[in-house]
């Protein structure tokens, strides 16, 4: 049982909680011991809240997901894990999360850290009893829940939240959504509700217009944040050689997609497909390099 509750917590999935550690590379907080805790602090908490809401989507999913080619394996779909542990295990979760959340952050602000993984929390319960079953609000709703981590590492070691982070943040989340989206279509076919109520609407054409703008969106806001005044006056002109991986990263994700079907879990592929290993790898080289080094770039 432990294994199987262990694997339905879906740890390979933390890696989207990095989001949560971006204020502090791009505030150039890395050298700061306390702000370095407070971070790895914040993103334990979403980790195991994430967790929490994993185990009660797969107990609300569970009879969709008996009918899908892939979810039909996880822990609860395929009988290893009952319903009733799962749901202790997401109590005890969350709890222990949002209890640790409170002790964290500065408690001057109006909005203390706890208020970000509880709205996080919150909206992710709407999702799995409701949101999810509606047209585009589907995919927002997770986009949201990606700028809420964005904006909770920013205020647990209290510093401003980008406005350019957030737009970077929430068009590559929608698009990512959307890539989801287009797997799960590819999969049950064109216009099926037997796994998620919003498929009977989405189609594999439709689709396939609303992801190449939020591709464009996404390099174009992040090119932008480069460039931007507040950038160039916090750390220079270097993130600009931070572009070509960006570029690269969502050029090949497309790829993948497109042309071996393999949207449907970004954290998965993350780790699988070397050339994103190495272009993730060489952007967070780039991102130090720019931040720490002087680069001499005199770009008008």
């Amino acid at each position: 049982m432990i294994p199987a509750f262990l694997e339905a917590m879906r740890p390979y999935q933390w890696v989207k909680n990095l989001l949560v550690m971006a204020p502090l590379v791009f505030a150039g907080r890395l050298q700061d011991t306390n702000a370095i805790l407070s971070a790895l602090a914040a993103f334990l908490v979403f980790c195991f809240l994430s967790s929490a809401v994993y185990l009660l989507n797969d107990v609300v999913d569970l009879e969709s997901d008996r009918a899908h080619p892939r979810k039909r394996h996880r822990p609860l779909a395929a009988g290893r894990l009952v319903p009733s542990t799962a749901i202790l295990g997401a109590a005890v979760l969350a709890g222990g999360s949002l209890a640790v959340a409170y002790t964290l952050g500065p408690s001057d602000r109006v909005a203390p850290f706890v208020v970000w993984p509880a709205c996080y929390f919150v909206l992710n319960l709407a999702y799995s009893f409701f949101l999810k079953g509606l047209l585009i609000i589907d995919c927002i709703s997770i986009a949201i829940g990606f700028l809420f981590r964005v904006h909770a590492g920013s205020v647990v070691i209290a510093v401003k939240t980008s406005s350019w982070i957030i737009l970077c943040t929430f068009f590559f989340a929608l698009f990512l959504a959307f890539c989801k989206r287009r797997d799960e279509v590819t999969q049950v076919g064109d216009g099926s509700g037997a796994t998620r109520a919003s498929l009977r609407y989405y189609s594999q054409a439709y689709l396939d217009q609303i992801i190449p703008p939020l591709a464009a969106l996404s390099i174009l806001c992040y090119a932008l944040y480069t460039l931007a005044d507040s950038t160039v006056q916090d750390h220079g002109r270097g993130l600009i050689i931070t572009v070509p991986f960006v570029v690269f990263g969502v050029f090949r994700y497309l790829f993948l997609v497109h042309h071996r079907g393999e949207g449907g879990d970004p954290a998965r592929i993350l780790f699988r497909d070397p050339p994103l290993v190495a272009s993730g790898v060489l952007y967070l080289v780039a991102v130090y390099l720019a931040l720490n080094v002087p680069l001499g770039l005199e770009l008008k």
